[in-house]
């Protein structure tokens, strides 16, 4: 039996794979720096658009794209639209004279309910 022993191997630790027949995609170096200095790169495949900014991941601070001769790109601020509000949306759907007739409607089925019609908060 002990001729026979299998070998193995420590698990995790090496590869059973090579790298032969392996074609790496194409890559592109972009370089970031922060408002406090810091540049960083950050590899990209060679067919990506890069990013304006980035995260640097030893700081966190936000990076500006650098252009290749090392002075920071402009940045393309775009219109922000305001949020809307519920309101604004019930606006979009509805008139006010038509939303005031409804709360009269409404207060009216309340005070029905309540029975003699007395004011509702009075």
């Amino acid at each position: 039996m002990a001729e026979r022993t299998l070998r193995g191997m420590r698990l995790g630790s090496q590869s059973m794979q090579s790298e032969e027949g392996v074609e790496f995609a194409d890559r592109q170096r972009a370089q970031y720096r922060t408002a406090g200095g810091e540049t960083f790169d950050v590899i990209f495949a060679a067919d990506a658009e890069l990013p304006d900014t980035w995260e640097s991941p030893k700081s966190g601070h936000e990076g500006v794209l650098l252009a290749p001769d090392g002075t920071p790109i402009d940045i393309e601020v775009g219109e922000t639209k305001a949020p809307r509000t519920h309101w604004d949306m019930l606006l979009e759907r509805r008139t006010r004279d038509e939303l005031e007739e409804l709360l009269q409607e409404r207060l009216e089925l309340l005070r029905a309910r309540r029975g003699g019609g007395e004011r509702i908060g009075a």
